[in-house]
């Protein structure tokens, strides 16, 4: 018999009594998903289980044990995953910390587990065997849901927690996720592109609507008009017999039917249009929703807010709507907003605010040279929170006859003067000074080509430390192509040099989740005693490590859950782990927004420092699974690049 196999058989168990059935109860209670449980059904658990000793380094569960037979849940101490590296040697793939279950997926589908489960230090484990465990699934709904979901399905309550802190503030039931195909008009005025401009607002005022789509004879959408044209059209004095083609806004925004109200209000925001288009699967019309019909909806102001800070007529207006924008944020947490979805907002509503600043500043002084207005870290990934500072630069292309010196000569007050209003207006300056109004970021393109092939070929530790800052880059306003082309460029010459590649490597792996070996936090250096880092120790090496897997495979998404979502799709990693990582990420954005939120509303300046202790023992268990999830991720670029 092997050692392995003596250990286990020395371990110990005893079958509950009443006289500890209360203190069990007591303990499971503190724990998802028994927390959710009704009593009764909690009761059936602890009446039927045995309760089992394991000593340090003792085997729980084998593969070679065969098909899964116990539901387990650590009630002290510590269970640790080994499997056999390349080298011959046991590799710890996960730990199970107190109030935590196993191996649901080896019961689940009645199969041996995958992986050698052992005992750290004295371990008290609880179980019930698999008929037992069949009975409570169907007993119990949360029980089940967890089952099958595992920490999905706990995400769901740590985002209804967030939900209720943020409706403290904002008191409302609507969902950003409503389907467009409940609320759209679904038989819209449409007219043929020949329809004389009389008779296409006569459609319009019959129906007593406030725009016309205009289709082509498959009912595709070509145009939309609406009364905000119609103005125009009078002011500029056109003639009304003019066929609606002629003046009609082309290519209108399109949305298939399965799009949720927060899709039209991004897509609204983002292009400046007060109407939405919806096309079944062969590009029909099949409805339309304005802009009005969102407010009513969802009373979500994004669209207005966009509007708003796109026309605002200087700086103190575009400033004093900063407070808006946070409360707008503080409406989405209510909503039960996806922390995606909250991001996107934020850094649509930056952008919006920025180009403002640049067009108010040309209107000023006008360099009158043709250049791209670079955003480069969260920025570009459009992952910004409340609490950001500033990351941008030139990218320009000077007239004919002119040197590069002379267009930075021109563009250099210009820039400064942009990244003042902008500091005016909440985005701090940043103090390593990575910003449009230093010299050296203010380039041109051959000069900017020069800087990344000597950033990618000397592999000082401050250019891999500007990885995390410039390889993350997009044009915010002005010759967008023109910045496209260079990142494409970058990409290239990434991909082909597989050294460069390997150094980001380690330098992603430098960011270590704040876990230590015993699955305790690990604080952060600096500032508040006692407290983790989400954005440098729980954030970046998410950010981190897709980033260098995308540069690898020349994949052009920017955004970290776009990032990891395109890694799926080209087969570079599991689908299934994907999925866990784009939960994780997302929580810890969601934590972080929270925290940002009980700083503000005490008056406190935002920072990412957040004590675990304040914690229930719900959002620091997904706390802590966030941050084996990132240590799962990098321990996959450290296999792909053998580090």
């Amino acid at each position: 018999m092997s050692s392995e196999g003596t250990q286990a058989m020395r371990s110990t168990s005893t079958r509950t009594t009443g006289a500890n059935v209360r203190a069990l109860m007591e303990f499971l209670q503190a724990w998802a998903p028994f927390s959710q449980m009704e009593t009764a059904h909690l009761a059936a658990l602890v009446e039927c289980s045995e309760l089992h000793y394991f000593a340090d380094g003792e085997v729980v569960l084998r593969p070679e044990d065969g098909p899964a037979r116990r539901f387990w849940v650590v009630r002290q101490g510590r269970i640790r995953g080994e499997r056999s590296g390349s080298d011959g040697r046991a590799e710890t793939t996960f730990e199970i910390a107190r109030g935590e279950c196993f191996p649901l997926a080896a019961l689940l589908g009645e199969r041996p587990t995958r992986t050698l489960h052992r005992a750290v230090g004295d371990t008290f484990c609880l179980s019930i065997d698999r008929a037992d465990f069949a009975r409570l699934m169907t007993m119990s709904e949360p029980f089940r849901d967890y089952c099958l979901r595992g920490v999905s399905s706990l995400l769901d309550e740590v985002n209804r927690g967030i939900r209720r802190q943020a409706q403290q503030a904002v008191v409302d039931d609507a969902s950003l996720d409503q389907p467009l195909t409940r609320y759209a008009q679904r038989r819209p005025v449409t007219c043929a592109p020949d329809t004389p401009l009389r008779a296409a607002v006569q459609h319009m005022h019959e129906a007593n609507v406030g725009s016309i789509v205009v289709t082509d004879e498959q009912h595709k959408p070509l145009g939309i008009f609406t009364l905000r044209d119609l103005r125009a059209q009078v002011a500029a004095a056109v003639a009304m017999d003019a066929p609606i083609a002629s003046v009609m806004s082309h290519d209108p925004v399109c949305l298939p039917p399965d799009a949720t109200t927060f899709d039209a209000s991004l897509q609204m925001a983002a292009r400046h249009f007060a109407h939405v288009c919806l096309v079944d699967a062969g590009g029909a019309l099949a409805g339309v929703v304005s802009e009005r019909d969102l407010f009513s909806l969802q009373k979500v102001s994004l669209v207005r807010l966009t509007r708003t800070l796109g026309t605002a007529p200087d700086l103190a207006t575009l400033a004093s709507l900063r407070e808006d924008i946070r409360q707008l944020v503080d409406a989405m947490l209510a909503r039960g907003a996806a922390a995606r979805q909250v991001l996107r907002v934020i850094t649509t509503l930056n952008d919006v605010t920025v180009r403002r600043i640049i067009e108010l500043q040309r209107a000023k002084q006008d360099p009158g040279i043709r250049f791209a207005w670079l955003s480069f870290g969260s920025e570009a990934r459009q992952e910004q929170t409340l609490h950001t500072d500033q990351d941008n630069a030139i990218l320009f292309d000077p007239p004919a006859g002119m040197g590069n010196d002379e267009a930075r000569r021109r563009l250099l007050p210009f820039a400064q003067a942009v990244n003042a209003d902008m500091a005016q207006c909440g985005f701090a300056l940043c103090k390593g000074n990575i910003m449009a109004g230093n010299p050296e970021l203010c380039l041109s393109v051959e000069e900017w080509e020069a800087w990344y092939q000597r950033f990618i070929e000397s592999w000082t530790p401050k250019n891999l430390m500007y990885s995390a800052i410039f390889l993350d880059g997009r044009a915010l306003w002005g010759d967008t192509a023109m910045a496209d082309a260079l990142f494409a460029r970058v990409r290239t010459r990434i991909r082909a040099h597989s050294l460069f590649q390997r150094m980001m490597a380690g330098a992603a792996l430098e960011s270590r989740p704040p876990l230590n070996f015993f699955q305790g936090f690990v604080y952060a250096k600096g500032g508040e005693k006692h407290t983790i880092d989400l954005k440098v120790q729980g954030l970046t090496p998410f950010v981190d490590v897709a980033r260098v897997l995308c540069y690898a495979e020349n994949l052009p998404a920017v955004n970290t859950f776009e990032r990891l979502e395109a890694l799926r799709d080209a087969g570079r990693l599991d689908a299934n782990d994907v999925n866990a990582w784009l939960e994780a990420y997302g929580l810890l954005h969601l934590l972080r927004m929270r925290h940002h939120q009980e700083r503000m509303a005490s008056g406190q300046p935002l920072d990412n420092r957040l004590n675990p202790d304040t914690l229930n023992p719900l959002d620091a268990r997904i706390l802590r699974e966030s941050f084996r999830q990132a240590q799962r991720l990098q321990q996959s670029l450290a296999l792909a690049y053998q580090l």
